[in-house]
């Protein structure tokens, strides 16, 4: 029987007037949940912030996903052999002896996949390495690209529509982020003052408004470990674990943040190690919660935790090992320090991948 192995992150985290995400009209995007208005804050937005997050980290290797693949590769060519003059079209073509197709119609540069391609540093050295060689073995550049994954790849996944023997299952989940409890959007009327406008004319130098709300977000996101440590090895895996659940606890997308500073850290965090499935506890706020003297933070917390034993009690089997950070959420595991906690969590992850006991 194959071993089963997952990280579950539940957080809470209270969000000041802001518009973190918004649709295609300039609204923050919402959602209908258990018969009311949810503010929502979409799963992509969140993995962004988490890869910028980890491009801050110098000890992590991260992925690029863009159209300029042939860039990567143009810079580790150089690296190689500085004084090479054809990098551009070596780059381009050992994309295409990898089985990357070529936007040949664009006017501007003819250079750009027709997709955006998820890249590893690691691969664009490999496929650099190949060229500056002169392979022109087909199968070494595809196997190039298959190789070496960046752990944000491991973790969001790849998908190469002309080539599925490219693609990388996701091995983490992130779900999209909805409040406790209904919200209505409100608007902000703004003016800006043209500094040098004549004495005689009073008006603004323009007018405006910007949508926004206001809420106590439920978040989740799961980790396949067994996924990831078969793409990147175990001890990398008690790693990427580790770094993910510290970007996913204090990053935040970046959408609208000057005009609100809404930048906050989450009121308590819930991580468990399961080894049967992930369980999404959102359904601890069907029934929104209520407005109260004591805000919508501390009933989540005490809703959460009500919610969590009532699964354990019935449909899912507990935990093998839990932690919390913050208070509120003491009932189902001792709270701690977050450090102190995503050491333990690295750790726990670690053992579990050695064969050792869990909890």
């Amino acid at each position: 029987m194959n071993k089963r192995l997952y990280v579950d992150f539940h957080i809470l985290q209270t969000v000041p007037p802001s518009c973190i995400n918004r649709d295609d009209t300039g609204s923050p995007k919402t959602a209908v949940y258990g018969g009311v208005l949810r503010a929502r804050v979409s799963s992509q937005a969140w993995k962004h912030a988490m890869r910028a997050a980890f491009a801050e980290n110098a000890q992590l290797d991260v992925g690029k996903r863009t159209k300029k693949a042939a860039e990567l590769v143009k810079e580790q060519i150089l690296v190689l052999d500085p004084e090479l003059d054809a990098a551009d079209k070596l780059a381009k073509k050992a994309l295409e002896n990898a089985g990357i197709k070529f936007d040949e119609k664009s006017k501007k540069d003819d250079t750009v996949t027709k997709a955006l391609f998820f890249m590893s540093t690691a691969q664009a050295k490999a496929l650099a390495e190949l060229a500056v060689e002169g392979s022109a073995d087909k199968k070494q550049y595809r196997d190039a690209l298959k190789a070496a994954p960046s752990m944000d790849m491991a973790l969001f996944g790849r998908m190469v529509a002309d080539d599925p023997s490219l693609n990388y299952d996701a091995a983490a989940q992130v779900a999209h982020s909805i409040s406790t409890h209904a919200v209505q959007n409100e608007y902000d009327y703004f003016t800006a003052v043209d500094d040098c406008q004549a004495e005689d004319n009073a008006g603004a130098g323009h007018l405006g408004t910007v949508e926004y709300n206001s809420s106590t977000l439920y978040r989740y996101a799961t980790v396949n470990v067994m996924e990831l440590a078969g793409q990147l090895g175990a001890e990398q895996a008690a790693e990427t674990v580790r770094a993910f659940g510290e970007a996913f606890l204090f990053s935040m997308p970046t959408g609208k943040q000057n005009s609100f500073a809404n930048r906050t850290l989450p009121d308590a965090v819930y991580v468990t190690i399961r080894e049967d499935q992930p369980v999404n506890l959102c359904g601890a706020f069907e029934r929104a919660v209520p407005r109260s003297a004591q805000g919508y933070a501390e009933p989540s917390k005490a809703a959460l935790a009500q919610y969590a034993q009532q699964m354990y009690s019935s449909f899912a089997e507990a935990p093998a090992q839990s932690f919390t950070v913050g208070s509120g959420l003491e009932e189902l595991a001792p709270a701690q320090t977050a450090k102190a906690m995503l050491d333990a969590l690295e750790k726990a992850v670690r053992d579990a991948l050695a064969g050792n006991e869990v909890g």
